[in-house]
């Protein structure tokens, strides 16, 4: 597998949660929050997201372990100097708890050489809360 001068930290993810009310049922401990993920490319090289991994945290300590292919039914390619945007959801039996995880990823430089020849990498994403707007209070 070749190498090339990639830093995986030029790969930034922000993550912004919102709780769903409308949602959500808290008198059957259903609580519904939607996420939505920017993951910028701030590097010269096109990279590509293969697959995600998340540990899901509510307040009793119940963990959900996600893993799958790409994001919303995709594998985006991400240029450089470019940005991608999903929302997507998740569903607590808490009025509180949190996410994190990472992105398997790969350097699609030359787009023409086989996704398995080319370097692949790990982009952390950091602990996030999500939380109903008065649990916190």
């Amino acid at each position: 597998m070749p190498t090339l001068p990639f830093n995986p930290s030029q790969v930034g993810i922000e993550v912004i949660a919102t709780y769903l009310p409308n949602h959500s049922r808290p008198e059957h401990r259903h609580y519904t929050f939607a996420y939505t993920v920017t993951i910028s490319n701030e590097s010269n090289l096109t990279v590509q997201l293969l697959s995600r991994h998340w540990i899901i945290t509510d307040a009793d300590n119940e963990v959900q372990e996600v893993r799958g292919e790409g994001v919303v039914g995709e594998q985006p390619v991400i240029a450089p100097k470019a940005s991608f945007r999903y929302t997507s959801g998740a569903t607590l039996t808490t009025p509180v708890g949190c996410m994190e995880g990472s992105y398997a990823m790969v350097v699609r430089e030359p787009m023409d050489t086989d996704r398995s020849e080319l370097p692949t990498f790990e982009v952390p994403i950091r602990v996030f809360s999500l939380h109903t707007p008065m649990a916190l209070n």
